[in-house]
């Protein structure tokens, strides 16, 4: 899954659950970026990059959010 794609459906679940979703580029370096959800965060690389396996999961469970809520 690209980083786009994520974001889009990290977007969707938070709509539908009521939580603000926000994306901040300037805090970060490069091409990173800072994901809010709701009161958690994560960091994302460039948007249009793969996300790996580990790192996918890792960002889940920062947003403390079930690889199931996002399918």
């Amino acid at each position: 899954m690209k980083g786009s794609e994520f974001l889009k459906r990290i977007k969707k679940l938070g709509k539908k659950i009521g939580v603000k979703v926000d994306l901040v580029q300037q805090r970060g370096k490069g091409s990173h970026s800072t994901l809010y959800f709701g009161e958690k965060f994560t960091i994302i690389r460039s948007l249009k990059d793969e996300l790996k396996t580990g790192t996918y999961n890792a960002m889940l469970k920062q947003l403390e959010i079930d690889k199931n809520d996002l399918e």
